[in-house]
């Protein structure tokens, strides 16, 4: 009997196993990637907010009246936009009467998709109240 050398490589078979293995990986772990993506905007942006509610209050005790500049609370531009490009941060100041002791940041989402319907925008106030629209607990959420 001739003895026979089997054929060192990869089959047909086992080719589309792995492949079969990479796609369920990639299906499972994509939109866990979105959703990590996603709040990383949103910190972003309240971040941004935070920042700029900080220094208004800071240019408040220096100046006695709050700005409606960006740039003068040190912004790069007014409106200002975060590094990733998603939202848009803006400052509103009320005029004097009836409210003179107020302010408004706002985040605005910029981008389309599925972010847009949970988050599109932030707000904070010189009070410092928290509110997010369309979902209500932006502030707040985790996931």
């Amino acid at each position: 009997m001739i003895a026979r050398k089997y054929i060192r490589g990869v089959t047909l078979i086992e080719l589309m196993i792995v492949v079969v293995i990479v796609s369920i990986l990639a299906a499972v772990s994509y939109p866990s990637y979105r959703e990590f993506a996603a709040r990383a905007k949103r910190n972003e942006a309240k971040a941004a907010l935070l920042k700029a509610a900080t220094n208004q209050e800071r240019f408040y005790l220096q100046n006695n009246i709050f700005s409606d500049d960006l740039t003068e609370l040190g912004f790069s531009s007014n409106p200002f936009e975060t590094d990733t490009g998603s939202y848009r941060i803006e400052i509103t100041t009320p005029p004097p009467n009836p409210n003179p002791g107020n302010f408004e940041v706002t985040a605005t989402y910029l981008l389309s998709g599925a972010e847009s319907n949970k988050c599109l925008t932030f707000v904070v106030d010189g009070r410092g109240d928290k509110t997010s629209g369309p979902d209500t607990n932006c502030w707040t959420r985790t996931r």
